[in-house]
């Protein structure tokens, strides 16, 4: 935790004292939404905050309700989308893929067999690039 703290400092993301881990299923089903509502990136935000930095339980339909507002996007239908589960079919495909891509942490990066996982600097990413290309090209 102190090295996630340190390097969420270095780019100027809060990050608070977090107690518990809550099930993120149906925030993702929620984001799968969102994104399709051209809403994505603002949702995502949203429940970092809510999750990282105020220690909500996002597994709350009230607090993914809420999230929904703040995000910009309507609460009756997003109400709807958690009460139907209509994406919960799309979240079991992309855990699927993960899983046969052999996904162990996020955030994981895949550049043809070459692969960058959890949270790394800048730079590994550049590097990971890098050797993509010169194979590439």
């Amino acid at each position: 935790m102190k090295q996630l703290k340190a390097t969420a400092a270095k780019f100027g993301l809060a990050l608070g004292d977090r107690k518990m881990t809550y099930n993120s299923r149906l925030a993702q089903e929620v984001g799968l939404w969102a994104q399709t509502k051209g809403h994505g990136h603002k949702f995502h935000i949203q429940v970092f905050k809510a999750y990282f930095v105020q220690g909500l339980n996002i597994a709350q339909k009230e607090v993914l309700l809420n999230l929904i507002e703040q995000s910009g996007l309507d609460p009756r239908e997003g109400k709807m989308v958690i009460e139907t589960r209509e994406f919960s079919n799309a979240v079991d495909s992309d855990w699927e893929l993960s899983k046969q891509k052999g996904v162990t942490a996020v955030p994981s990066f895949f550049m043809g067999i070459d692969r960058l996982v959890g949270a790394q600097p800048y730079e590994s990413l550049e590097r990971l690039i890098d050797k993509y290309i010169e194979k590439v090209f």
